[in-house]
């Protein structure tokens, strides 16, 4: 019982499923050529009285393991945690491809359920998902449940935004922690750069505050849906959706994406200056604007950079608050912002 087990410098893996007797699992692991002499575990727990006290689930077996080592990690029930990352700023589609992908959950939910179906068989019906999940590894044993994980991933994202809303900025422009969950979701689709997040979380608080539209090329993406292909047309801008925040005022009904804790903690401790625009400068960085004059002499800067080195400045996606080809879509919210300002001189 102190010679460790057969497997070399490798690992072994062993699943323990439902009504499996010991005497079972160590047939297979001699059929397997691990345990030399299966009846010695036996014995072994029938000498401790622990016989019928081993744990179903996946066990790993690591080099210089004792069979007397392996039989205290089945009775302790020290099974191997798999994980599954849910990444920062995927949509609620994606974070569901990716259970139903993974090979180590349990998949007790239909491929044809709506979201409102999802939601409601985790016990909170009339929620709209998108959003409400934390972006995070998280570890699981095999078989899992998927209602289980998604159960996880809700409450943290619940604890995590209470916790950051009760510590949040003053006089911000939220009602609600889904308020401020759904500006997160807007920064995180805007920016990767970390030094830019509560920057760009000041510009559209600062919008808001002026009554001045988001004008957002990430919400606009959402609310086309499976009709977008990877490019905004003048008339997608034009086109009205309650996401669409270049025709509707104030923020979309729902987040767009899971934002991470930097983008919740700049949603609620944004950077707020003069800056009402910005402008993707290709190097994952952005140009911030005070003036819709100063902002057209950025983009046309850095959209003549793109043409003389197109591979310098790769496409974004969303780049917010006065695009780069999109110009003259803001001159309303500029006309607001001189009358706003024109009425405090």
């Amino acid at each position: 019982m102190r010679t460790p087990l057969h497997i070399g410098d490798d690992t072994a893996l062993l699943v323990i499923k439902s009504g499996m007797s010991l005497h079972g699992i160590a047939t297979e692991l001699s059929e397997r050529n691990i345990l030399p002499h299966p009846i010695h575990l036996v014995w072994e727990a029938i000498w401790q009285g622990i016989t019928g006290k081993v744990k179903i689930g996946e066990y790993r077996i690591e080099a210089g393991l004792t069979p007397r080592g392996l039989l205290h990690k089945l009775i302790e029930g020290k099974v191997l945690q798999r994980t599954l990352t849910i990444i920062e700023g995927w949509s609620f589609k994606e974070l569901m491809h990716a259970i139903r992908t993974n090979e180590y959950l349990t998949h007790t939910l239909e491929e044809n359920l709506t979201d409102e179906a999802i939601m409601e068989r985790i016990g909170l019906p009339n929620n709209h998902p998108e959003g409400r999940f934390y972006p995070d590894t998280y570890h699981f044993p095999l078989g899992a449940p998927d209602i289980t994980f998604l159960e996880r991933a809700y409450r943290t994202m619940e604890k995590r935004l209470a916790d950051a809303w009760a510590k949040r900025s003053e006089n911000l422009p939220y009602q609600t922690p889904l308020e401020a969950l759904t500006l997160a979701s807007i920064v995180e689709k805007e920016t990767g750069n970390p030094d830019e997040r509560a920057r760009i979380a000041g510009v559209f608080v600062y919008r808001l505050r002026l009554g001045m539209r988001l004008q957002s090329d990430p919400t606009v993406i959402y609310g086309m849906g499976e009709s977008f292909t990877g490019n905004i047309r003048r008339s997608d801008l034009r086109k009205p959706t309650p996401y669409n925040t270049y025709t509707e005022h104030g923020l979309p009904p729902t987040p767009i994406a899971m934002p991470g804790s930097a983008a919740i903690h700049a949603a609620l401790h944004p950077t707020i200056g003069k800056d009402l625009f910005f402008v993707a400068k290709g190097d994952g960085s952005h140009h911030f604007s005070a003036t819709f004059d100063e902002h057209k002499r950025a983009v046309a800067r850095y959209q003549l950079r793109r043409k003389r080195d197109p591979a310098r400045l790769k496409p974004k996606i969303a780049i917010g608050a006065g695009t780069t080809d999109r110009i003259d879509i803001d001159t309303e919210n500029d006309a607001t912002f001189r009358n706003i300002q024109g009425n405090k001189e």
